[in-house]
């Protein structure tokens, strides 16, 4: 669990200095936290320049040693990685669009309602999105 906090403390800083970056939401088992020993990190980066993180670069400066997948799913681009230590690391980037509420993606809905904990919200979109996937 230290290396996974390291590793969110660290991405939630990084994107904290980053002007192309609208949100960061911790989602899975690691929001819900459920983590176990073999878990990854589930993170998702909303972005209003989705190319800039095409490459690999941006996530070696994050500790991210090796890519592992990368794949699309709907909207989002999911970028796996392992740090040195072996722990999986996952990426999935989109636009700020994936977070609307009006109405709410079912795909969005899903993986807000297995866990979710915002990270770095600078305007409340994914406060708002989290609110809006509570059960009523």
């Amino acid at each position: 669990m230290a290396e996974i906090n390291e590793i969110v403390a660290g991405v939630t800083r990084w994107a904290a200095t980053r002007e192309d970056i609208t949100g960061l939401l911790l989602v899975g088992s690691c929001a819900r936290g459920a983590a176990r020993p073999d878990s990854d990190v589930d993170l998702t980066l909303l972005t209003t320049e989705p190319g800039l993180y095409d490459g690999e670069d941006w996530a070696r400066d994050l500790g991210m040693a090796t890519p592992i997948r990368t794949q699309r799913w709907g909207v989002i681009l999911e970028r796996r990685f392992a740090t040195p230590s072996g722990l999986e690391v996952e990426f999935g980037i989109g636009s700020p669009s994936w977070a609307d509420t009006d109405p709410i993606d079912p795909g969005t809905r899903r993986v807000v309602t297995d866990g979710a904990r915002s990270l770095h919200d600078p305007v409340g979109m994914l406060a708002t999105l989290i609110a809006a996937c509570r059960p009523s």
